[in-house]
């Protein structure tokens, strides 16, 4: 299965050069916030609209070795329409992203989302 990923180009280059992707969530909420096709919209505009230097990271679900855990929404800095979130479980890492689970990576432009295939 596909799961996406935000993050700033920045944070994923430097992954590159450290071997793992360990973002502070991983260290302030315990896993990595991922994405479905269908979640990825709903968190680009709650979490990331106004942020330069994004970067969209497609994953396959089969080759991440950490934990996957589907869970309800959960962020600490949540904003108040948190209601409107999507209704479905969000993939959560639990753990280091393992590069080679990486199958793609595209810059996001914050006024248009990529198709996502």
């Amino acid at each position: 299965m596909k799961l996406f990923h935000i993050t700033t180009e920045t944070q994923w280059h430097l992954a590159q050069n450290l071997g793992e992707y360990k973002p502070i969530s991983l260290k302030t909420a315990g896993f990595i916030h991922a994405s479905t096709a269908e979640q990825v919209p709903w968190v680009f505009r709650q979490f990331y609209r106004d942020k330069p230097n994004l970067c969209l990271l497609f994953l396959d679900s089969e080759r991440i070795k950490a934990e996957i855990r589907w869970e309800a929404p959960i962020h600490p800095q949540t904003p108040a329409d948190v209601t409107r979130s999507p209704q479905t479980p969000f993939p959560h890492i639990y753990g280091a992203l393992n590069l080679d689970a990486v199958i793609k990576v595209i810059s996001l432009n914050s006024n248009l989302l990529p198709v996502l295939q």
